[in-house]
């Protein structure tokens, strides 16, 4: 074996040892990586899950109230129905015991005066009635919206406690802000 050929062989065993080397290296990153692309598409994956659970949980709702009888969709005209009432109401009874004092003013005493004081007072309480339809209504307007608001109040994340006064005067910091994660569950998404 000459000089040239034991040379070529070290050089040869040399460059192979390398590109032995150079290639554990390659492997071992493209594993890595191949994790981290694997970690990174689960958290995607469930990111994408978590939302379209939440999606749905909303497009039911929404659906659960449009799917509402009629009458629970017009509290507003039921709210209208109630004022009307209750002015009618008012008017009957101002009305009625307007007529009583001018009775009580003339000091009338016939059969006639009576009978029309007496029918002016049961017109007050006819008139009374309407608070038992009024307050059935509200009652039910009253349901439905502590309903909605409590689907809305279900569909909003919890609101934070406010910062101290101390930490309101700070400057905002200029990094971004961390997400802190366990060492746990990142180890859990790598493997």
């Amino acid at each position: 074996m000459t000089q040239t050929e034991a040379i070529r062989r070290i050089v040869a065993e040399t460059v192979r040892s390398e590109i032995a080397e150079l290639r554990g290296f390659v492997d071992r990153r493209l594993a890595e990586l191949s994790a981290e692309v694997h970690g990174t598409m689960q958290l995607m994956d469930f990111s994408e899950t978590s939302l379209t659970s939440q999606l749905r949980t909303i497009h039911d709702q929404v659906a659960g109230l449009l799917a509402s009888p009629a009458s629970s969709r017009n509290r507003g005209l039921e709210l209208e129905a109630v004022v009307q009432a209750t002015e009618s109401a008012a008017n009957r009874i101002m009305e009625a015991a307007e007529a009583i004092a001018v009775w009580l003013r003339d000091g009338a005493r016939d059969p006639a005066s009576i009978a029309l004081a007496t029918e002016s007072v049961n017109a007050i309480f006819e008139a009374c009635s309407f608070q038992d339809v009024t307050g059935q209504r509200i009652r039910r307007a009253i349901r439905d919206l502590q309903h909605v608001e409590s689907i809305l109040t279900d569909l909003t994340p919890a609101v934070a406690a406010a910062p101290p006064a101390a930490a309101a005067d700070a400057p905002p910091s200029e990094d971004p802000p961390q997400t802190a994660l366990s060492q746990d569950a990142v180890d859990a998404l790598f493997g």
